[in-house]
């Protein structure tokens, strides 16, 4: 039975990681957007808190935690700048399908050099080839993608319907300015006759690094849309209208309830796929459904965000922008919505807990 409370080990790794959010990322939100990274002295206390190695096996130096450690992580620090989230984790999602399709062997050899801080600077990027163009020749791959969210890219790895690739020659990047995750940077990548390093063949492991690669998204989104949640009510609890705080005004009043319900019902499903990750529990759907319903809440906590803002919401003084542009950008990844409800419905009808859809057909 899928449990809320996160145990003591993984309350405190929340509350470490949100003093952390809170103290050196919030602050500098419009700067790392600015400088497309963090400083040096941010990324050194990231690594010294050991965030960066959170999901990597003990023996390839890591943290050895599991799914719900990372989507409570991530939701902390994305509420304070997701854009920095990912400048800071030197592997992001590009673990899921070396660790699904290889195990732990390949994760040491392709990974384990990018721990550390002596190549922290380091980035490993995940693409889904759903949302890219390549081709494949033989053992090289040709193709592009507009954009990732990276200035550098050190170890690119390709997930595609039953195979994933690895390439570290070859990449060509273009840096763009991008409209969401700036602290990330943003880049139009580019493979041309790039040699395929490593292959990995197993549909089964495509689905399990995809619906983990997808609450990866969702848990980012959730910190954003928790971020919007608590400004623009502080904000409407603040302002006055009528003689009254506006937040007070019924039509407000009910759109700050939904977009709490919104929140809350989308980090419930993003906290049990997790679970049941760590638990060895089939969760593809269950993954999916989460990523789907959680960018159903982006669009209305995001615009509404602003909205409650009034003009201000688009002014660069307050950070609700910000929120929307981010939350945008996190739901494009895997497909996007359409993908993971057409996932999600699939697994749900085809699985072994069939719904009778009509007489003689499942």
């Amino acid at each position: 039975m899928f449990d809320l409370d996160p145990g003591e080990e993984l309350a405190l790794l929340v509350e470490t990681t949100r003093s952390f959010a809170e103290e050196a990322l919030t602050p500098a939100l419009r700067e790392a957007e600015h400088a497309r990274g963090v400083s040096p002295s941010v990324r050194a206390a990231f690594e010294q808190i050991g965030l960066a190695g959170l999901e990597m096996p003990e023996a390839a130096g890591g943290a050895g935690l599991g799914s719900l450690a990372r989507v409570l992580v991530n939701e902390e620090l994305a509420a304070a700048d997701a854009g920095a989230a990912l400048a800071l984790d030197p592997i992001g999602a590009a673990l899921y399908p070396l660790a699904e399709l290889g195990g732990d062997e390949a994760v040491d050899r392709w990974l384990g050099s990018l721990l550390g801080s002596d190549a922290v600077q380091q980035r490993a990027v995940l693409v889904d080839l759903r949302d890219a163009r390549f081709v494949c020749q033989g053992d090289q791959l040709d193709g592009e993608v507009p954009w990732v969210p990276a200035d550098r890219v050190d170890l690119l790895v390709l997930l595609g319907e039953d195979e994933a690739f690895v390439v570290r020659q070859g990449i060509e990047l273009e840096t763009i300015r991008g409209a969401g995750l700036r602290a990330a940077g943003a880049s139009a990548l580019t493979l041309r006759g790039a040699p395929i390093e490593a292959r990995f063949e197993s549909a089964a492991g495509v689905m399990r690094a995809r619906a983990r690669s997808r609450l990866h998204a969702a848990s980012l989104l959730i910190g954003v849309l928790r971020a919007a949640c608590d400004f623009s009510r502080a904000y409407a609890l603040e302002r006055e209208a009528f003689g009254r705080p506006i937040a007070h005004h019924q039509a407000l009043a009910f759109l700050i309830t939904d977009m709490q319900m919104a929140l809350d019902g989308a980090r419930l499903l993003v906290q049990e796929a997790a679970w049941r990750i760590d638990a060895g529990f089939p969760a593809e759907a269950e993954a999916a459904a989460a990523f789907a319903e959680t960018i159903e809440a982006s669009r209305l906590i995001g615009p509404s965000g602003v909205q409650i803002l009034g003009g201000h919401g688009f002014m660069q003084d307050y950070p609700v922008e910000k929120f929307m542009r981010e939350a945008r950008t996190l739901s494009q990844g895997y497909g996007g919505f359409d993908a993971a409800r057409e996932d999600a419905g699939r697994l749900l009808c085809t699985g072994p807990e069939s719904i009778l859809l009509s007489h003689g057909e499942v």
